[in-house]
């Protein structure tokens, strides 16, 4: 059934985690609070776990900046010769044991702490740009990918206004319909569609995407394959993998040009942007997030290190708030025994 689930509800689970605290939600008596109750009363979400992105795997490995990574920012990750990290695989869905094929999405986060005491978090996805480009549009689809109670479907008339209204979210539905899946997380793109500022030694600032690239050819899955494969074919494969050697993505950033959308996660930069190759990423290491390292973290990507820089995209912003929410949720529930998962630790995440 999860295969059939309608693509305006899975982007309503992941709309749901990106709800501005601030300006438009103020303005229509809305919170991050009542944005992740609606993810909770979604699907099959269960106590103790991450509102969206519920079933993950935790990883460990390490990153190493290339020479071309000083070059465009100060920050200590670039001039560290390698860093061991701490990593977590996703699906979209609050299911925590949803099965693996039916999810359109698969996340990537990272936390990197250098040997100076500082850190930084880095949050991506499979998709190469957002659903919406605004926090309003994240509100529409939200309330579009409700289920009319007499039908169990959403409403159309209130999704042809949704597209109306905010015609990128289309681009974003055909993607997930018709984008390939590969056949293992070691062979899956994973890009950051909000941009952040590089400032170099000299004063420079850059506004760049970061995507991690992997070394691993990519091979896709056909639909009936997707139905067929077991529940955890992805951890499974993962394993595998591992046991025969590391995987190995380069992190390449897409440098903006004039006139390019900074502030607009919807919207793909051109492919003829200039890059740089400024790090690999080795994953050595993989465990289930029950009891491994990633289960604790809040991978807020506003914890940044000195040299970079939030941008001013009020989606990239939205998400600290929406993530803490659903951190401190799920810790209050694993502390009063509501879940099976082992008891959170204190100071873990922020």
């Amino acid at each position: 059934m999860l295969l059939l689930l309608p693509i305006a509800v899975i982007l309503a689970l992941i709309a749901a985690l990106f709800a501005w605290v601030g300006g438009w939600i103020g303005h229509r008596g809305l919170t991050p609070q009542q944005m992740m109750d609606l993810a909770q009363a979604s699907g099959k979400q269960q106590p103790g776990f991450r509102r969206a992105h519920s079933k993950g795997i935790c990883f460990a490995g390490t990153f190493a900046p290339t020479a071309e990574a000083a070059k465009l920012s100060t920050a200590r990750a670039f001039s560290q010769r390698s860093i061991p990290v701490i990593g977590r695989f996703s699906a979209s869905s609050n299911n925590p044991y949803a099965p693996d094929g039916a999810s359109p999405v698969r996340g990537m986060a990272v936390q990197i702490k250098t040997d100076d005491g500082q850190e930084w978090r880095i949050a991506m996805n499979s998709f190469p740009f957002f659903a919406a480009s605004t926090p309003q549009g994240f509100q529409q689809m939200n309330e579009a990918g409700v289920p009319d109670p007499a039908t169990g479907k959403p409403d159309p008339n209130k999704m042809k206004a949704l597209l109306v209204a905010h015609p990128e979210i289309a681009a974003f539905m055909a993607w997930a319909k018709t984008a390939p899946k590969s056949d293992s997380l070691g062979s899956t793109r994973f890009n950051g569609v909000n941009a952040f500022r590089l400032t170099d030694a000299h004063g420079v600032e850059r506004m760049v995407r970061w995507s991690m690239r992997p070394r691993t050819p990519v091979v896709a899955m056909t639909p009936e394959q997707l139905k067929t494969a077991d529940v955890n074919f992805l951890a499974a494969d993962l394993d595998k993998r591992l046991a025969a050697g590391p995987l190995v993505w380069d992190m390449v950033v897409q440098i903006a040009a004039p006139g390019d959308p900074i502030t607009d996660p919807s919207k793909a930069w051109p492919e003829n942007r200039q890059e740089a190759t400024i790090a690999t990423l080795t994953v050595v290491h993989a465990e289930p997030q029950a009891n491994g390292p990633c289960r604790d973290l809040n991978f807020d990507p506003l914890i940044l290190p000195t040299g970079i820089a939030a941008s001013d995209d009020p989606v990239l912003h939205a998400r600290s708030a929406a993530y803490s929410v659903s951190f401190n949720r799920r810790e209050r529930e694993i502390s009063q025994g509501k879940t099976a998962q082992p008891n959170v630790q204190n100071g873990s995440a922020r």
